[in-house]
C-alpha cells in the first residue's frame, strides 16, 4: 500500500507541476489558463479545427453554460470566432481567430519541451527498471559528444 501511495503522490506532484507551468505560460502570453485550454480544445479536440460548445464542455469538463460564458469572453478578447449553425440555431461552432492561433502556437512551443520532460518522468515512474538504462544512455551520449 505504501508503494501505491508514493506512486499516486508522485503522479499528482508531477501533474500539478505541469499545470502550474502551463498556467504561468498562459499568463505570460496574455491569456488566462482557462482561455488557453479553450483555444486548445477548439484547435485540437475534434480534429476539425473547430468545436461546438457541447464538445468544448466535454473537453473542459465544465457545464455548457459556463463554457458559453468563457467563449463569449474569448470572443470579446479576439481569441475565437463564434458562428451559429444555419440548420440548427442551437449549435454554435467556435474557431480560432488569427490572434488566437498565434497565441496558441506560441503556447504549444513553450509546452513542447515540458510535455517531453513530464512524459519521461511518468515513463520512468511506471518502469523504474528502465530508469537506469535511460540514465546510462544519457551518459553514453554525453561521452560521445565530448
Amino acid at each position: 500500500m505504501d508503494e501505491v501511495l508514493r506512486d499516486l503522490a508522485s503522479f499528482r506532484y508531477t501533474l500539478r507541476k505541469f499545470l502550474r507551468f502551463s498556467e504561468k505560460a498562459a499568463r505570460q502570453c496574455g491569456v488566462t489558463p482557462q482561455q488557453h485550454q479553450l483555444m486548445l480544445g477548439v484547435a485540437g479536440h475534434t480534429g476539425r479545427g473547430s468545436a461546438t460548445i457541447s464538445e468544448l464542455a466535454e473537453f473542459l469538463q465544465e457545464r455548457h453554460n459556463s463554457v458559453a460564458g468563457l467563449v463569449e469572453r474569448a470572443v470579446q478578447n479576439g481569441l475565437v470566432h463564434r458562428e451559429q449553425s444555419d440548420l440548427d440555431r442551437r449549435f454554435v461552432d467556435v474557431s480560432l481567430t488569427s490572434r488566437g492561433a498565434k497565441i496558441l502556437a506560441k503556447l504549444a512551443k513553450l509546452h513542447e519541451q515540458e510535455v517531453g520532460r513530464v512524459r519521461a518522468g511518468f515513463l520512468e515512474a511506471a518502469h523504474p527498471e528502465k530508469k537506469q538504462s535511460a540514465a546510462a544512455k544519457r551518459l553514453a551520449k554525453r561521452k560521445q559528444n565530448a
